[in-house]
């Protein structure tokens, strides 16, 4: 049986560059390593071959725009663009993905803003997506 990863690179090839961006995703990660990667992802390759990099805001895109050369390199690839967007989330890979781990304050915070809802079932499960909710803002990830 072909894996099916094969078919649809098979297919993107056939548009040129854009094929190899599952590549580059597929290294991203460590060729970054995860607090860039959780800050940055790639978009598209563009035509010219220059990969086109969102980040997650215009001070990542600033900041990593001075390293790009050195990225691109660790890549193998001709050129690096980085611009404010937003970030990908449905790649498997990459540490990025992982949900952000709420602290002790926002859990605490969180049972407080929980506290009045009687439904223990109810007040857990906004407990929780309160927690995740605070630890996400903090991490300034899109997820």
């Amino acid at each position: 049986m072909e894996r099916l990863s094969e078919t649809v690179r098979a297919e993107l090839g056939r548009f040129g560059t854009a094929g190899d961006l599952a590549a580059v995703v597929d290294r991203w990660p460590d060729a970054v390593g995860e607090g860039i990667a959780r800050n940055a992802w790639p978009s598209r390759i563009a035509r010219d071959g220059i990969l086109h990099v969102h980040t997650a805001d215009s001070v990542w895109a600033f900041e990593l725009s001075h390293r790009g050369p050195e990225i691109a390199a660790r890549l193998g690839i001709s050129g690096i663009r980085f611009a404010p967007g937003p970030l990908a989330v449905d790649s498997p890979s990459g540490p990025r993905l992982a949900a952000a781990e709420p602290s002790e304050r926002e859990l605490r915070e969180a049972a407080g803003i929980a506290a009045v809802i009687a439904d223990e079932n109810l007040r857990k499960t906004v407990e929780k997506a309160v927690g995740l909710s605070l630890a996400s803002g903090r991490d300034r990830r899109l997820l």
